[in-house]
Protein backbone atom coordinates (compact mmCIF):
# COMPACT_ATOMS: atom_id res chain seq x y z
CA UNK A 1 0.00 0.00 0.00
CA UNK A 2 2.90 2.61 1.09
CA UNK A 3 4.35 1.54 -2.45
CA UNK A 4 1.40 2.53 -4.61
CA UNK A 5 1.18 6.07 -2.38
CA UNK A 6 4.42 7.04 -2.77
CA UNK A 7 4.15 5.43 -6.78
CA UNK A 8 1.02 7.85 -7.27
CA UNK A 9 2.96 10.80 -5.73
CA UNK A 10 6.12 10.14 -7.63
CA UNK A 11 3.81 10.16 -10.96
CA UNK A 12 2.04 13.37 -9.83
CA UNK A 13 5.13 14.78 -9.70
CA UNK A 14 6.72 14.11 -12.60
CA UNK A 15 3.37 14.94 -14.44
CA UNK A 16 3.48 18.34 -12.37
CA UNK A 17 7.02 19.12 -13.90
CA UNK A 18 6.31 17.94 -17.45
CA UNK A 19 3.54 20.46 -17.64
CA UNK A 20 5.60 23.33 -16.17
CA UNK A 21 8.71 22.44 -18.52
CA UNK A 22 5.88 22.89 -20.95
CA UNK A 23 4.98 25.70 -20.06
CA UNK A 24 8.39 27.23 -19.39
CA UNK A 25 9.75 26.59 -22.85
CA UNK A 26 6.27 27.91 -24.32
CA UNK A 27 6.66 30.60 -23.13
CA UNK A 28 10.00 31.91 -23.83
CA UNK A 29 9.66 34.92 -25.92
CA UNK A 30 12.25 34.32 -29.26
CA UNK A 31 12.72 37.68 -30.25
CA UNK A 32 12.91 40.89 -27.31
CA UNK A 33 11.90 43.60 -29.31
CA UNK A 34 13.16 47.02 -27.16
CA UNK A 35 10.83 49.52 -29.34
CA UNK A 36 7.98 48.63 -26.54
CA UNK A 37 9.74 50.20 -23.93
CA UNK A 38 10.36 53.30 -25.17
CA UNK A 39 7.56 56.13 -25.16
CA UNK A 40 5.23 56.44 -27.87
CA UNK A 41 4.38 60.13 -27.96
CA UNK A 42 5.64 61.37 -31.28
CA UNK A 43 8.97 60.86 -30.41
CA UNK A 44 8.77 62.97 -27.41
CA UNK A 45 10.33 62.28 -24.31
CA UNK A 46 7.84 62.22 -21.94
CA UNK A 47 7.49 64.92 -18.66
CA UNK A 48 6.55 62.64 -16.00
CA UNK A 49 5.46 59.30 -15.63
CA UNK A 50 2.02 58.20 -17.31
CA UNK A 51 1.62 55.84 -14.53
CA UNK A 52 -0.16 57.58 -11.34
CA UNK A 53 1.35 56.53 -7.56
CA UNK A 54 -1.18 53.93 -5.71
CA UNK A 55 -1.75 55.08 -2.69
CA UNK A 56 -0.47 52.73 0.24
CA UNK A 57 -3.72 53.22 2.14
CA UNK A 58 -5.62 51.33 -0.48
CA UNK A 59 -3.67 48.45 -0.11
CA UNK A 60 -3.90 48.22 3.18
CA UNK A 61 -7.48 48.67 3.56
CA UNK A 62 -7.89 45.46 0.93
CA UNK A 63 -5.55 43.57 3.16
CA UNK A 64 -7.82 44.42 5.65
CA UNK A 65 -10.94 43.79 3.98
CA UNK A 66 -9.50 40.34 2.96
CA UNK A 67 -8.17 39.24 6.57
CA UNK A 68 -11.78 40.71 7.83
CA UNK A 69 -13.65 37.80 5.02
CA UNK A 70 -11.40 35.23 6.41
CA UNK A 71 -12.51 36.06 9.90
CA UNK A 72 -16.17 35.84 9.19
CA UNK A 73 -15.70 32.43 7.25
CA UNK A 74 -13.68 31.69 10.73
CA UNK A 75 -17.10 32.48 12.52
CA UNK A 76 -19.86 30.93 10.72
CA UNK A 77 -19.22 27.64 11.38
CA UNK A 78 -19.60 28.80 15.48
CA UNK A 79 -23.29 28.95 15.09
CA UNK A 80 -23.00 24.84 14.11
CA UNK A 81 -21.04 24.48 16.82
CA UNK A 82 -23.69 24.61 19.27
CA UNK A 83 -25.24 21.78 18.39
CA UNK A 84 -22.11 19.61 19.23
CA UNK A 85 -20.15 21.39 21.72
CA UNK A 86 -21.88 21.98 25.28
CA UNK A 87 -23.18 25.72 26.13
CA UNK A 88 -19.87 26.82 28.22
CA UNK A 89 -17.27 24.98 26.12
CA UNK A 90 -19.11 27.15 22.91
CA UNK A 91 -19.42 30.63 25.00
CA UNK A 92 -15.54 30.42 25.55
CA UNK A 93 -14.65 29.40 22.17
CA UNK A 94 -17.10 32.41 21.19
CA UNK A 95 -15.84 34.83 22.96
CA UNK A 96 -11.81 34.14 22.34
CA UNK A 97 -12.58 34.26 19.21
CA UNK A 98 -14.14 37.94 19.52
CA UNK A 99 -11.70 38.68 21.44
CA UNK A 100 -8.99 38.39 18.78
CA UNK A 101 -10.97 40.27 16.25
CA UNK A 102 -11.72 43.11 18.82
CA UNK A 103 -7.80 42.98 19.67
CA UNK A 104 -6.68 42.83 15.86
CA UNK A 105 -8.82 46.04 14.97
CA UNK A 106 -7.42 47.73 18.07
CA UNK A 107 -4.10 46.98 16.88
CA UNK A 108 -4.59 47.84 13.33
CA UNK A 109 -6.59 51.20 14.91
CA UNK A 110 -2.99 51.81 16.76
CA UNK A 111 -0.92 51.46 14.11
CA UNK A 112 -2.50 54.08 12.10
CA UNK A 113 -4.02 52.02 9.31
CA UNK A 114 -7.20 53.12 9.77
CA UNK A 115 -6.91 56.67 11.23
CA UNK A 116 -8.37 58.29 8.05
CA UNK A 117 -11.63 55.42 8.23
CA UNK A 118 -12.41 55.22 12.32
Amino acid sequence: MIFLMNFIMFFMLMIMMIILLINWFFSKKKMKIFQKNSPFEWGFEPFESSRLPFSIQFYLIGVLFLIFDIEIIIMLPIMNSLKTLNYLSWIYSSMMILIILYLGLEFEKNEGILKWFL
